[in-house]
């Protein structure tokens, strides 16, 4: 049971700091590229400047609350993080007006489940016993 909790943990740790990067680094190059009305992701309820803001902040706040996590501080802000993540890919692929293409529903259904098993992996990383 405890490699099970641990490959899940790592498996939470990777996906939610790969996210976080790739978040970061499509704000900050839409930024540079100066194109802050060129990035359309309908599945988020924000556009313009404010997608910018929200893709770079979340990203560097994504990528500090899993390094907090993996260093055993803060866990329940990790755990946050993952839990919001799944709730706006929820919100916004499945209760939202975002419309599919044939090929894009299961790239979708695999983002959502990854971030379903990375919730539970941020969820057991909050019980992990200190070491001190």
């Amino acid at each position: 049971m405890a490699v099970v909790t641990a490959l899940l943990r790592f498996v939470s740790y990777l996906y939610h700091g790969l996210l976080a990067l790739v978040l970061l680094a499509l704000g900050l190059l839409v930024t540079l590229a100066g194109g802050a009305q060129s990035l359309r992701l309908d599945m988020l309820p924000w556009s313009g400047s404010t997608l910018l803001w929200v893709l770079v902040l979340g990203g560097l706040f994504g990528l500090c609350s899993v390094l907090l996590a993996i260093k055993g501080k803060v866990r329940p802000l990790f755990f946050l993080w993952a839990l919001v993540v799944v709730i706006y890919l929820v919100k916004g692929f499945f209760l939202g007006g975002y419309r599919f293409t044939p090929d894009s529903f299961s790239k979708v259904m695999y983002l959502v489940l990854g971030s379903l098993v990375a919730l539970l992996g941020a969820f057991l990383q909050m019980f992990r016993p200190s070491k001190r």
